[in-house]
This record gives structure tokens, C-alpha cells and sequence, in this order.
């Protein structure tokens, strides 16, 4: 019972996603949407990345040094390790778990309540794709924007390093700045942001479907909002175990 229940909601997703993609009615209409999207979903997230990455970039590395005892390791051991946590792990994959909350529950909560008032059916008897309408400028407009929140966390999260460095003097600052620049591997920031594209599809498309599915009133659209993260989740953590898999071979 449960495997045809996930059969019938993976076939109403591809249903779905089906009817978004396609060519906007209105194209001027669409770029207003897409750069709202844009703002309202990346841009405003800005401040919660910078809070965020500054503790968890200064956090591993107190830990990574309370927890390197080994005299043969060097002693800039601390600022690599933290830069290969930071670029492979945090700033994709957990920054993504993150911002699912905010960013998927926004989601599946706006378009569950036009939803349950009947404003996806007054655009439907319109003749105006709804799908297409409401979901792909923020499908896009997440996919366009969250490389570059990506970018910011780890440029944040490095700098919360050094600021730890700067006022416990837990490492020197040198030493620091040395490690996170010894051994760089470029491919890593790569990986990071192919990454962020895929779970960038993964919120925006899961939650908008989530929202658009909604059957009921108001407390319909809570649970629609919480199954669209828990869902949004689950998926980046398969598609990262996935991708680093075919990736970093």
C-alpha cells in the first residue's frame, strides 16, 4: 500500500513538473516574477547564511583542534581540515538542509493557501497555466541564486575560522591562513556548487509541488509545508550521497 502511494505521488510530481516547464504566456510577466523570487527567496535568506557559517566555520575549527593531538600532524592541519569540511560538506549539502526549512516551507505554505482560497482555480478558469505561473520563476529563480548563497557561506564560514583564531588564539593566524590555503583543490568549490544546483531543483520543485497538491483549509497547508522539507530532506541527502559518489571518484 505504502509502495503504490509513493508510486501515484512520484507520478503526480513528473505530472507536474511536466506542466511547469514550458514557455511562459507572458514573458515580462515571468522576469518580474523570477526577479521577485529571486530576492524573496536568496537574497533574504543572506542574513540567516551569514549567522550560520560565521559559528559553524568557528565551531570546527575549536573542535578540529581540541580533537588533533597527534604531534606528527602540522600544525596548519587545522585550517586545511577545516576548509575541506567547509567546501565539500557545509556549504551545499548542510547549508541546503538548512535553508530547506525556510526556503520549502515558504514555499509550499504560499502556494498551499492560493491553493485552499481558490486562486489556482480562478487562474485555471482563466485559461493560464498555474503550474507554470507560480512555479517556475521560483524554481528557477532558486536554482539562479543559490551557487551564489553558496559562495557567500563559504567565504563566511572561512572568515568565522580566522575570527576564532583572531580572538581565542586557539591557532595562530597564520598558521590558519596557510592551511586553508595548502593542498586547495579547485574541483572542490566546483563540486559544492553542482551541488547547490541540484538541491537548489529539489526544494523549489518538491515544495511548490507539496503546495499545489493541497486538498483541504489551513491546517492542510501546515502539514503540506512540513512533508515538503522533511520530503525536500530526504532527497538531498540521497542526491549528495549520489553525487559524491559519481563526482569525487
Amino acid at each position: 500500500m505504502m509502495l503504490f502511494k509513493a508510486l501515484n505521488a512520484f507520478g503526480e510530481y513528473c505530472q507536474f513538473l511536466w506542466s511547469t516547464f514550458g514557455v511562459p504566456e507572458k514573458w515580462r510577466e515571468f522576469f518580474k516574477r523570477y526577479t521577485d523570487e529571486i530576492h524573496k527567496l536568496g537574497i533574504d535568506s543572506i542574513p540567516l547564511i551569514l549567522i550560520v557559517s560565521v559559528f559553524i566555520g568557528a565551531l570546527c575549527t575549536i573542535l578540529i583542534k581540541l580533537n588533533i593531538n597527534n604531534p606528527m600532524l602540522p600544525r596548519y592541519a587545522v585550517g586545511m581540515t577545516t576548509r575541506e569540511i567547509i567546501l565539500l560538506e557545509f556549504s551545499s549539502s548542510i547549508l541546503c538542509l538548512i535553508l530547506s526549512g525556510k526556503i520549502g516551507s515558504n514555499i509550499a505554505s504560499e502556494i498551499g493557501t492560493m491553493r485552499v482560497t481558490e486562486q489556482i482555480d480562478a487562474l485555471d478558469i482563466m485559461g493560464i497555466n498555474s503550474a507554470n505561473f507560480l512555479a517556475m520563476p521560483k524554481i528557477l529563480g532558486l536554482i539562479t541564486i543559490l551557487p551564489v548563497l553558496v559562495v557567500i557561506c563559504m567565504f563566511t564560514s572561512l572568515l568565522g575560522g580566522y575570527g576564532v583564531c583572531v580572538i581565542t588564539g586557539i591557532v595562530d593566524v597564520d598558521t590558519y591562513l596557510y592551511g586553508i590555503q595548502t593542498m586547495f583543490i579547485e574541483w572542490y568549490v566546483w563540486f559544492a556548487l553542482i551541488k547547490s544546483l541540484f538541491f537548489a531543483f529539489i526544494i523549489s520543485s518538491i515544495s511548490a509541488y507539496y503546495g499545489y497538491h493541497v486538498k483541504g483549509g489551513s491546517v492542510e497547508v501546515g502539514k503540506a509545508s512540513t512533508n515538503a522539507v522533511v520530503m525536500s530532506n530526504i532527497m538531498i541527502l540521497v542526491v549528495d550521497v549520489i553525487l559524491t559518489k559519481l563526482l569525487l571518484q
